[in-house]
């Protein structure tokens, strides 16, 4: 006789405000394998000195060709993300992402309990998540940072959208 499906699910009662980031980096061409591989240990680093608000780190890979892994956070609430994100080392990272991609692409899809959703594609060659059936606009203004596009309180972003561009 077949044994009967162990059905288990979880009590997210404790965490009402939790916000559940997916990020991934992709390959785009030779120079991006030193890219990705130089930002391995400096995350690795980054969740060992358990930020906090972090309440799980998980790293996967979604394909080998082209080389494209990510990883997905739990966090508390949204202002443990986003203090995290404008603090050093991440805004140092992100700031010179955002000059020089290094040959890779990357995304974040963040899903937050108390509703609302909000990503980012950089150099992101072919649609993935919700660019493959949301239409895609250029993230400028509004749409520049994350905490805009989920109509966050402290709206600024990691890096102004004027340092950015001018």
């Amino acid at each position: 006789m077949a044994a009967k499906v162990n059905r288990q699910t979880v009590d997210l009662s404790q965490y009402p405000d939790l916000v559940v980031v997916y990020l991934g980096m992709r390959v785009n061409r030779l120079t991006g394998v030193k890219t990705l591989l130089g930002f391995g240990p400096r995350i690795a680093d980054s969740v060992a000195a358990r930020p906090e608000g972090l309440l799980l780190h998980e790293n996967f890979v979604f394909s080998l060709f082209p080389m494209h892994v990510g990883m997905r956070q739990y966090w508390r609430d949204m202002d443990s993300l986003l203090g995290w994100t404008r603090s050093e080392p991440h805004r140092e990272w992100w700031r010179g992402f955002l000059r020089d991609s290094g040959g890779t692409g990357f995304w974040h899809e963040t899903y937050l309990m108390r509703g609302g959703m909000e990503a980012i594609y950089d150099d992101v060659p072919e649609p993935i998540g919700f660019m493959r059936f949301a239409p895609v606009v250029a993230a400028r203004g509004a749409m520049f940072g994350a905490a805009r596009r989920v109509k966050s309180e402290g709206a600024e972003a990691v890096v102004s959208e004027e340092d950015l561009y001018n």
